[in-house]
């Protein structure tokens, strides 16, 4: 019996395996072989003369993370990308789990539209709505400065000052972004129990009491979960402030991820660029850790 069973065993690992296969060979193929080549490329001085001749490729070693460390301008471009997410990350998740706080509640009446309504952002080209809100943030012509300027305000230049500028792209990015996680929000909280909810208001909670104890603890892996892929989401902003801005005024808006494309595509140091992509990775990677660390302490603290 421990034979055939064991023979039964190893033709579902074969059938398995075979199943698991393709997704295997497309990972390897389309990722991994991709990123172990990218880092093999950070090591050299891969530039538009190698792309020419490979015999002028030279091995480097770290110099290009040396050299990087060491420039000014990528410090600026990583300030940037922290800020943008150490202010739209929280900006982001309020905004999208206010949003399906509300929309779970049965008082509200045309969900189903709403649902549409806050989505439809996400799933718009990127570039045509970041179009639309160069417009839209216009000095002279923009709908905002004459709704602030109706209020005896005078027009803000939201896309050439450096002191707005990035409060002015963050009013878009959460815009664009923040009905992705609306969706995953109104999801899970559509599984919080309702007698939950019930006896919390037997007891005399009230509607912040209640998202206190209530919902917050029921939906803290999702939180979880958002807040990771809102830090990564804002630690690679890219296409915005490279419609928007251009990485403007005065490299005010230049992000990691632009400073990559700029050290790739401009000055065609491939090199240096892949050097950036795996330092960005390991800025994630470390962020990701911390919030992971975080949500255990907080979640040992409340058992």
């Amino acid at each position: 019996m421990s034979v055939a069973r064991n023979a039964d065993v190893a033709r579902r690992e074969r059938a398995a395996w075979m199943f698991v296969a393709p997704a295997l060979i497309a990972v390897g193929v389309f990722f991994a072989i991709p990123v172990f080549a990218a880092l093999l490329l950070s090591l050299t001085d891969f530039d538009i003369y190698a792309l020419a001749d490979l015999s002028n490729l030279r091995f480097v070693g770290l110099q290009n993370y040396e050299r990087l460390l060491t420039n000014p301008l990528f410090w600026g471009a990583m300030k940037n990308t922290g800020l943008f997410a150490v202010l739209g990350v929280p900006l982001s998740i309020a905004a999208s789990l206010g949003a399906a706080v509300i929309l779970n509640a049965r008082v509200v009446k045309w969900r189903p539209i709403w649902r549409v309504v806050f989505f439809a952002p996400f799933v718009t080209t990127l570039v045509a709505t970041a179009v639309l809100w160069n417009y839209l943030l216009h000095t002279r012509y923009g709908v905002i400065n004459w709704a602030i300027g109706a209020f005896g305000m005078p027009p803000v230049d939201w896309l050439g000052d450096p002191s707005t500028s990035i409060p002015a792209i963050l009013m878009f990015v959460v815009w664009k972004t923040f009905g992705y996680n609306m969706l995953i929000f109104l999801a899970v909280l559509q599984t919080v129990p309702d007698d939950l909810y019930e006896a919390a208001r037997i007891d005399g909670a009230g509607p912040w009491t209640q998202f206190r104890n209530v919902t917050l603890p029921a939906i803290a892996p999702t939180l979880l979960l958002v807040s990771i892929i809102s830090v990564a989401g804002f630690f690679q902003l890219f296409a915005e402030p490279y419609v928007m801005t251009q990485g403007g005024p005065a490299q005010s808006t230049v992000t990691v991820l632009y400073f990559m494309y700029e050290e790739g595509f401009k000055w065609w140091s491939l090199g240096s660029a892949s050097a950036v992509a795996f330092i960005l990775f390991l800025c994630i990677f470390a962020v990701t850790l911390v919030q992971l660390w975080v949500s255990r302490r907080l979640g040992g603290d409340h058992t």
